[in-house]
């Protein structure tokens, strides 16, 4: 008679033996069942055994035949993408963005919900309204799982939502909630812990083992990877840039976070949005006239077409917040001398000149060394890079495809 012990043991074999032959299939097919054993250095028989058992949830189709110069033709092998279906979510914006994900990545659906300012429970019931239309839209396919990225500090090992400003949530348990309404895991992080792994995964950030992604949006954060694995921080708050003060005095504004001063009081879309309003009132001459009728009805649409219009002030603007930016990215890189720094959010829209101000600043103020080392650009996954990311947490998590 076995022991529990020896039960759990063969289940976890089992697990690893079953994960270990999809991601073989996931990353090397169409791929033969003897290929499989000699890549795994499994025995044919498990590999047999593993791979009827995947093609009888249908997560593995059989797609034709290769020739051998002796014996019987070997059967290929390769994932069906869209044998699952996974939701990603985006709560850092300032509306609420979801997409179905195959099991690849590719986005199936997109779906956006307004937030309007709205905190608290009402902030919560937009999230509800978001997964459930894309939870209709999904039809008959299979859900994987949820991933989800959220503004703020994230206890991603518990799925709670220790605090975001911008939401006004507090110690609150997301992952429950949603894993009691929907009946799926849920996977929830920082969302640039999660657009960290969303360019690692699927930008062009997977050149090395380490890497920095500094979001710049309605907030300012770093995702940090490290070694290949994420770096979430002893209390999960690893990469919250945006909170460091480096205004005072009389001209610090309040952040959302209670302090003072902060970095995303000052570098932000909201900041920016602010900045282009004041030149709008003081300069009847700025290009942002042509753009929007008053100055209250800029956003950031009409600030990117009056900078792209050659708007001096706002060229200023954007150039002060990349040196901001390039002295926060001295600072991240002189601690983890880390090469490869990516930048994404909002503010990227403003393309080679906010790079290069991050750059030139970034150069001034740390070691000519670790300076020629780095690299600093823009991340090429746009508004989907934490979305991506939030699929890549599933993927991991439940079958550990990436």
């Amino acid at each position: 008679m076995f022991s529990l012990t020896e039960k759990a043991t063969q289940k976890r074999a089992k697990l690893h033996n079953k994960r270990l032959v999809l991601k073989t299939i996931y990353d090397q097919g169409p791929i033969s069942r003897a290929d499989i054993a000699r890549a795994t250095h499994l025995a044919r028989t498990t590999v047999s055994n593993v791979v009827t058992s995947l093609m009888a949830e249908g997560l593995v189709l059989e797609v034709g035949q290769r020739l051998l110069e002796r014996g019987k033709p070997a059967t290929l092998l390769r994932v069906d993408d869209d044998a699952r279906h996974i939701i990603g979510i985006d709560l850092g914006g300032r509306e609420f963005a979801g997409v179905i994900a195959n099991l690849r990545g590719a986005i199936r659906r997109r779906r956006r919900t307004p937030l309007a300012n709205r905190t608290g429970e009402a902030a919560l019931e937009r999230v509800y309204r978001l997964l459930d239309d894309l939870i209709e839209e999904s039809g008959e396919h299979a859900l994987l799982g949820i991933g989800i990225g959220a503004p703020g500090v994230v206890d991603a090992s518990l799925g709670i939502v220790r605090q975001s400003g911008r939401l006004q949530w507090r110690d609150t348990p997301l992952r429950r909630l949603l894993e009691e309404r929907y009946h799926v895991p849920v996977y929830i992080a920082n969302d640039s812990h999660v657009a960290a792994l969303g360019e690692y995964t699927f930008g062009n950030g997977r050149t090395g083992p380490n890497l920095v992604v500094i979001t710049v949006g309605m907030g300012v954060s770093a995702g940090v990877v490290l070694n290949g694995r994420l770096h979430l921080g002893d209390s999960f708050g690893a990469g919250e840039i945006g909170h460091v003060t480096v205004v005072r005095g009389p001209e610090a504004q309040r952040c959302s976070c209670g302090n003072t001063g902060c970095l995303e009081t000052v570098v932000s879309e909201e900041a920016l949005i602010a900045q282009a309003r004041a030149i709008a009132w003081r300069n009847a001459q700025s290009k942002l006239h042509q753009f929007a009728p008053t100055p209250e009805a800029i956003d950031l649409q009409a600030v990117l077409q009056a900078f792209e219009a050659g708007d001096d002030d706002l060229h200023q603007v954007i150039r002060q917040m990349g040196r901001r930016l390039g002295y926060s990215v001295a600072t991240v890189v002189s601690i983890l001398n880390v090469e490869q720094i990516i930048i994404s959010g909002a503010l990227v829209h403003f393309g080679a000149p906010l790079i290069q101000a991050i750059r030139t600043e970034f150069e001034a103020t740390i070691h000519p060394m670790l300076a020629a080392k780095t690299n600093i650009h823009a991340s090429d996954l746009g508004q989907d890079i934490v979305v991506k990311g939030a699929v890549a947490a599933v993927l991991s998590g439940e079958m550990a495809l990436v």
